[in-house]
């Protein structure tokens, strides 16, 4: 089922599917982006950190966070307009190789467009979670959605 602008309403919530983050996920994302620092790509190094060893990248968590959040559900494949930005996001805590993650994520504002009314801007606060229930990342993020029935 698609949901639009109309259908959110704030305090309406969901939870995604999990997702286990492994030694080749961040493997992959240090070759995409070209970070390639040690804490995430060399065992030797990361055991004279405080985490003892490899964690992945913060913005790889940002990246599944956002992925579980729509690819995932499907829910908003046909309505979102664009991602327009992420506020107070905190990186909380590591996320290690292994770690299965989970998203949930709640609408906390939406306002109609004032210059298109075929659309809204819907806010959502999200919490990144590991399989210990505890929260690793977490902030809000801000979505165009197209509105079912324009007024």
């Amino acid at each position: 089922m698609n949901l639009w602008f109309d259908d959110l309403v704030v305090g309406r919530s969901w939870s995604s599917p999990s997702r286990t983050v492994t030694e080749a996920d961040v493997g992959d994302f240090a070759g995409l982006t070209g970070d390639r620092f040690p804490l995430h790509t060399s065992e030797e190094y990361a055991k004279r950190t405080q985490f003892g060893t490899r964690v992945a990248h913060g913005l790889l968590g940002l990246t599944f966070a956002h992925g579980l959040m729509w690819a995932r559900t499907g829910e908003l494949d046909e309505s979102v307009i664009a991602f327009l930005g992420i506020r107070e996001w905190s990186f909380a805590g590591a996320i290690h190789f292994g770690d299965t993650i989970d998203v949930t994520y709640a609408v906390v504002a939406q306002r109609p467009s004032s210059s298109k009314p075929d659309r809204g801007v819907v806010e959502f606060e999200v919490r990144v979670t590991n399989q210990h229930d505890v929260v690793v990342q977490h902030g809000i993020k801000t979505m165009l959605i197209a509105r079912r029935d324009p007024r």
